[in-house]
């Protein structure tokens, strides 16, 4: 029969604080934890659907589960088979010590966090090393155990905070991709100007950091991270390249083009263009063809 540990908690978890046994054996059609007295760090292989406050997950191999007393979960199985460790604890084991502000603090355990890290097989190894060390003691009577498993719980969490900024980075480079296709649509979608009484709207960083609601900082890091260059060498670039365009294939004045390209003045687009491309709006549109 699988062990489950919604029903073995027991006298030892509620006088101690503490409890750790080996996850294994049939699953049951599903399994719904909705206690909210304890912490639990599960390391589980198996395939099943977890359900953890409003979100889901697909989970297929081996994995890290940190669940917190305020959200419940339920775990749906896809196949008949699943294997591994779980410890739990309440808040009062763990008080009077850094793990406290370690575990409340930690985004392992947040309710707005995903708290399910995929392991590779070195990881594995290593966090089986813990937990059977905890099973070891847990079934002893060494005089010091609720300190070395306080120390193991500790170093769990730890080894999940080196594994989690790997993800932390992907869903960082995930959205400053978004951030910058963003920025880039918007930017094209300016163009091409066909009135110049009707100009640029954003020409600044701060214009598109404003209408995508981010700081300009974030912006500017961002896009720099993504495509190598800064937000305004990209504007300057797309703008010098349609004030080309219109001097080379329309007869609009170059003060029209300025005030398309919204400019005030005149004099502020021809110092613009020379300095972006070394030459003046005058000398392109005489060498167009």
């Amino acid at each position: 029969m699988a062990t489950r540990i919604s029903t073995c908690i027991g006298a030892d978890l509620k006088s101690k604080g503490f409890k750790v046994h080996e996850v294994s054996g049939i699953v049951p059609a599903a399994e719904v934890h909705a206690r909210r007295d304890y912490y639990k760090i599960v390391m589980v292989t198996g395939d099943f659907i977890l359900k953890f406050g409003d979100k889901t997950m697909d989970i297929d191999g081996t994995y890290l589960f940190f669940a917190n007393p305020n959200v419940h979960h339920t775990i749906i199985p896809r196949s008949l088979e699943r294997s591994g460790y779980a410890c739990v604890f309440t808040e009062d084991f763990i008080a009077g010590r850094e793990l406290t502000d370690l575990v409340q603090n930690s985004p392992l355990f947040r309710s707005s966090e995903s708290p399910v890290l995929p392991l590779n097989p070195e990881q594995v190894a290593f966090l089986t090393s813990i937990y059977r060390k905890m099973l070891t003691v847990y079934n002893s009577d060494y005089e010091h155990r609720d300190e070395l498993f306080r120390n193991c719980i500790e170093l769990i969490i730890h080894e999940a905070l080196q594994i989690q900024p790997a993800n932390q980075d992907l869903r960082e480079h995930n959205a400053a991709a978004r951030v910058t296709r963003s920025f880039l649509e918007l930017l094209e979608r300016q163009f091409p100007i066909d009135n110049p009484a009707e100009p640029l709207k954003l020409r600044t960083a701060q214009d598109f950091a404003n209408s995508l609601s981010v700081h300009t900082n974030y912006l500017n890091r961002t896009v720099k991270a993504v495509t190598g260059k800064p937000t305004s060498v990209l504007i300057a670039e797309r703008i010098t390249a349609e004030a080309r365009a219109l001097l080379q294939h329309t007869n609009w004045s170059v003060a029209d083009i300025a005030y398309g390209l919204g400019f005030e003045y005149p004099t502020y687009f021809n110092n613009y263009f020379k300095t972006i491309t070394g030459t003046t709006p005058n000398a392109i549109r005489t060498t167009r063809v």
